[in-house]
């Protein structure tokens, strides 16, 4: 089969021009993470060794320019954003767990269980769970019925609406029952989740129309089924820090429809995702430059 690649419009490079919101984000973790006490405080470390390591932030970079575009500039995104990455890295604490995928490796490093034990990765993740909705209950810059909106949000992301039941779904589903629809459905609850909770919270904060809200949520699930692609594509390269070969043994969409169609819906999904945020945001908003540079690695990593 011969499948044409969708065309992702290509952006110069160069110096990354969103390298100072990032550093802002990661100044901020760490100010919002306790201070770990050296070996006596095992949890804290790992929190911060979770959280501190290097890492796109794509999840609070998103929210943080969605939120900027629609109109807000309050240092609220900010906190939102960490309170984002924070439930993001939770979930990747669980799922390299020996229950779960039983990885040894997360960006580069060896993965939280194998540093701290078993016992301290579980609890530095549902600490840093705490932390995320604390942290979302309490922004004072935010009134209190729009905050009640972004905790359920989140809520909706880490629980049975998304990232736990996506989770659940990928370890336990009959592999002889599966059909690209479901692993489709599973892709969009493990991952696309967190970034509609990220796109929906920020139009929350910005007051954002139904239109546009619609716009971004679409946006987020189109670029959640393309990441879950790209992880798919890279998998045994090994190259990106972790683990190579996670998904041997899965019905992934590798294996139902091969390597060739998914980079083909790969790029079909990141235009999709371009489309649905072009609804929202002019040319000239950071958002679209970020996205469409995004778009590009994904698919010349592939």
């Amino acid at each position: 089969m011969n499948l044409p690649v969708p065309r992702i419009d290509g952006v110069s490079q160069g110096p990354d021009e969103f390298d100072e919101l990032r550093d802002r984000l990661v100044v901020r973790l760490e100010a919002l993470l306790p201070m770990a006490e050296g070996e006596e405080d095992p949890v804290g470390l790992a929190m911060r060794a979770c959280l501190l390591s290097p890492g796109k932030r794509i999840r609070p970079m998103l929210l943080v320019l969605a939120g900027q575009g629609l109109g807000s500039d309050g240092s609220a995104l900010v906190d939102l954003g960490c309170a984002t990455e924070m439930v993001h890295g939770a979930s990747l604490i669980l799922d390299d767990l020996p229950c779960m995928d039983n990885a040894q490796l997360r960006r580069g490093q060896p993965t939280i269980h194998r540093q701290f034990g078993e016992d301290v990765a579980v609890l530095a993740a549902v600490a840093l769970l705490t932390e995320a909705f604390r942290l979302v209950a309490s922004t004072p810059s935010v009134p209190a019925e729009a905050r009640a909106q972004l905790v359920a949000r989140l809520a909706d992301a880490s629980g049975m609406r998304g990232l736990v039941k996506g989770q659940y779904r990928d370890l336990h589903a009959d592999p002889r029952l599966r059909s690209a629809q479901a692993v489709a459905t599973t892709n969009a609850l493990k991952t696309g989740a967190l970034f509609e909770a990220a796109m929906l919270m920020a139009a929350v904060v910005a007051k954002a129309d139904e239109r546009a809200t619609t716009e971004l949520s679409l946006f987020a699930q189109a670029l959640g089924q393309a990441f879950q692609h790209y992880d798919d594509l890279i998998d045994e390269s090994g190259g990106t820090g972790k683990d190579a070969g996670q998904d041997r043994g899965k019905t992934t969409l590798i294996a139902l429809l091969g390597a060739e169609t998914v980079r083909w819906r790969l790029g079909s999904q990141l235009e999709q995702a371009e489309r649905h945020l072009a609804a929202v945001f002019p040319p000239e908003q950071p958002i679209r430059r970020y996205v469409e540079a995004l778009c590009v690695r994904l698919m010349s990593a592939t």
